[in-house]
């Protein structure tokens, strides 16, 4: 980076900045990861010089012969890894990935059911202020209120009334299984689609430490990093090779694969980060290797640990534990806010995000949760001690939020903590 540092200190410096930041404090932001350093090595070279809209062998330009062999090799490690029948890796992220599955099932103004973003959803599955509820009519499904689990009757109830033209599964804060099958018996039953949105737990999925949804989702989207470990995109999975999809100016209707691809380019995006496709498939590679299962395992290890301290300590989780990566913490209880808490953990060097808790009563910006994630920390080789360790000191830390010094004293014990688990080295 000696470039950089002496052609733009001010980037160089952040960037600086930034390498501590992650090397020196708790990363448990569920949505997070570390990429390894093949993985960044393939996300900085040349290909983000070239421009390649179209697919490979079927360009708009020259040039790209080079770039057709990265991502053919993309394609083909998420369709081995997921067993999938086709694979689209060019979308630039999830919520992108989620708008081309949406278009290529459902008109404008149609309706279709997502989770409420309240009770765990995600953005793209139907809020007001996003492309998703903006271009469609959603009805959204809900939580159980006595269990805090995906209310599956409600979604039957719901889809039986509105009779969308989808629905998706997925979440950005539920810790539970996805009953996929349970959703397509529904979605059968109504006549309408299923989409599977597992950005959060495609690591898990892959190596089947959490249902797989291919069998039973027209279409699955996901994003590439979180569990997944790669850099930050998204990625289009389906099993259906057949079915007539009309697009607009394009006279013949084509098959779910081609109306997939279609949507993506040209449909909603330019031309694709090649860069970034590159290093996808060098982080699909990494997820076929063995040991991949053996984190996978670890990750959800890492979160019941983290779990039973929270627990034993008398804190309230959502659905009272979890079954994946994360957890999701009520502290109404406590009388705290999830504002309080992020502020409160980070000055303490661990880094976590405020997040709504079902029937929430607060604001977005405040909320009365905290979500917790424990991928990162396990790239980085945590394993069980660690995690009880670091639960006492987030325990300790949430008893007092307004305590200074504490926070100050359990930021050198955290320092001391990752020292012991190094991650990147810090530049000069």
């Amino acid at each position: 980076m000696q470039t950089l540092k002496s052609f733009d200190p001010d980037i160089y410096e952040a960037i600086k900045g930034e390498v501590r930041r992650q090397t020196e404090t708790l990363e448990m932001i569920a949505s997070e990861n570390f990429v390894s350093m093949a993985v960044l090595e393939a996300m900085g070279q040349v290909m983000t010089n070239k421009y390649a809209e179209g697919y490979p062998r079927h360009r708009y330009y020259g040039g790209c012969e080079n770039v057709d062999i990265a991502e053919g090799k993309a394609r083909f490690r998420a369709k081995k890894l997921f067993g999938a029948r086709h694979a689209n890796v060019q979308p630039h992220s999830g919520s992108q990935a989620n708008m081309a599955a949406y278009l290529t099932l459902a008109e404008v103004g149609d309706t279709i059911m997502g989770m409420h973003l309240n009770h765990g959803g995600h953005l793209t599955h139907g809020s007001g202020v996003n492309f998703s509820g903006r271009l469609f009519k959603v009805i959204p499904y809900e939580l159980n209120p006595d269990t805090g689990r995906i209310d599956y009757d409600q979604m039957l109830r719901l889809a039986r009334e509105h009779k969308p033209k989808f629905i998706i599964t997925g979440a950005s804060a539920y810790p539970r299984i996805i009953e996929f099958d349970r959703v397509r018996e529904i979605c059968d039953e109504v006549g309408c689609y299923h989409i599977a949105d597992i950005a959060h737990i495609a690591g898990l999925v892959s190596v089947g430490l959490h249902p797989d949804p291919l069998p039973y989702a027209d279409i699955v989207t996901s994003t590439t990093h979180k569990t997944l470990r790669g850099p930050r995109g998204g990625l289009i999975l389906t099993n259906v090779e057949g079915g007539e999809f009309m697009l607009p100016n394009m006279p013949k209707p084509k098959t779910m694969p081609e109306a997939i691809d279609a949507w993506v380019f040209p449909g909603t995006q330019g031309g694709p980060l090649e860069h970034v496709i590159a290093a996808k498939a060098v982080a699909f590679r990494e997820a076929l290797q063995p040991e991949f299962r053996d984190y996978q395992a670890q990750i959800i290890a890492n979160a019941k640990a983290l779990a039973e301290v929270l627990l034993k300590a008398g804190f309230k989780l959502v659905t009272g534990g979890t079954d994946n990566h994360m957890m999701l913490v009520d502290l109404a209880p406590r009388g705290l806010t999830g504002k309080a808490a992020e502020k409160a953990l980070e000055s303490a060097g661990i880094t976590v995000n405020k997040n709504m808790v079902p029937n929430d009563p607060q604001r977005p910006f405040v909320t009365s949760g905290i979500r917790i994630g424990t991928p990162a920390l396990t790239t980085r080789g945590m394993k069980e001690d660690e995690m009880r360790r670091i639960g006492r000191i987030i325990v300790h830390i949430l008893e007092d939020v307004e305590d200074e010094e504490r926070q100050k004293r359990t930021r050198e014990q955290v320092r001391e903590l990752c020292s012991r688990f190094p991650l990147y080295e810090i530049p000069d």
